[in-house]
């Protein structure tokens, strides 16, 4: 497969993590490297193997099973973390700060990298009935939603300092309208 097809599909595929990063990211606690890290980490560890998984499934028939609901997945997951940001939101500032959860430890970040790759399980489905080898997309996929996450983690917060307060129910609007845009392209 052409290099640059690759890449552009890799930065196609990168759109949600990079938008997920950045709302997430417009929170008004700055995160730390080692979340931003944990982030990227799964972010881009599920981009290369959603890819690895759609082809092997449709290399066992299981394409006809998957496709009609793949899209309804990434958008409850998306939903779920968005309407949990826009609640936080509104709850008073005190219970905020001492009942913070961490949206890159686990359920939460699990939802999120799933949500952010559903999109990758099809290219690997795609890939195999292309008869296309996988490895290497797959890996180019990975390294490219790494680094799209850490690049919408360092733009976030300039966003949140404009936004103040409301970054984090920007935050979770961008979350939901993400998962809107997936379930649209799918139906």
């Amino acid at each position: 497969m052409n290099f640059f097809l690759v890449l552009a599909v890799a930065f196609a595929l990168a759109m949600d993590a990079f938008a997920v990063s950045v709302g997430i990211s417009l929170r008004p606690e700055r995160l730390t490297k080692k979340q931003t890290f944990r982030m990227a980490f799964h972010f881009g560890f599920f981009q290369f193997m959603m890819p690895l998984l759609g082809w092997q499934a449709t290399r066992s028939i299981l394409l006809d099973y998957v496709e009609p609901f793949d899209h309804w997945v990434a958008f409850g997951l998306l939903l779920i973390i968005g309407v949990k940001m826009i609640f936080e939101f509104f709850r008073t500032r005190t219970e905020t700060q001492s009942d913070q959860t961490d949206p890159t430890k686990g359920f939460s970040i699990l939802m999120l990298s799933v949500a952010t790759s559903i999109d990758a399980l099809a290219v690997g489905m795609s890939l195999a009935a292309l008869q296309v080898a996988i490895l290497y997309p797959a890996a180019v996929i990975g390294v490219i939603a790494f680094g799209m996450t850490l690049l919408g983690t360092r733009i976030g917060p300039l966003f949140g300092r404009l936004v103040g307060r409301c970054a984090e129910l920007i935050g979770g609007l961008i979350l939901i309208l993400i998962g809107i845009k997936i379930l649209l392209e799918h139906l």
